[in-house]
């Protein structure tokens, strides 16, 4: 016979209503942020252009460019993130060096399969 879940009230209930209220927090401010209307850009306005404009601080855009460089750096910053991440989580438990196996040209690998085989 299974029994149901029990609710554990200890320490895990500090950090869960934190974490409720920072998102009451952001929705409040969220929703009552006002935002202009949108507007598009001249048909001939280089987005790309402004953008590297902006990045190196000259003035011959045809659109302001620093909303876009801002949010240029921010996806580039969490891409960097997210590899640096993904190698973290791939790297070998034991493997430091990162390339032990290439120092001694694989017999340390080699040793250890036909160690295998013998058990």
């Amino acid at each position: 016979m299974t029994t149901k879940p029990e609710l554990n009230l200890g320490s895990h209930l500090v950090p869960g209503l934190a974490a409720v209220a920072l998102f009451v927090v952001m929705a409040a401010a969220i929703l009552s942020a006002s935002f202009p209307d949108p507007q598009g850009f001249a048909g001939d306005a280089s987005i790309i252009a402004s953008i590297g404009y902006a990045m190196f601080n000259l003035d011959f855009g045809a659109i302001e460019g620093e909303s876009f460089l801002a949010a240029l750096i921010i996806i580039a910053i969490t891409l960097d993130v997210a590899l640096d991440g993904s190698i973290h989580l791939a790297r070998r438990e034991g493997d430091q060096g990162g390339s032990s196996l290439l120092a001694d040209g694989g017999r340390e690998l080699k040793q250890s399969l036909f160690e295998e085989d013998d058990d």
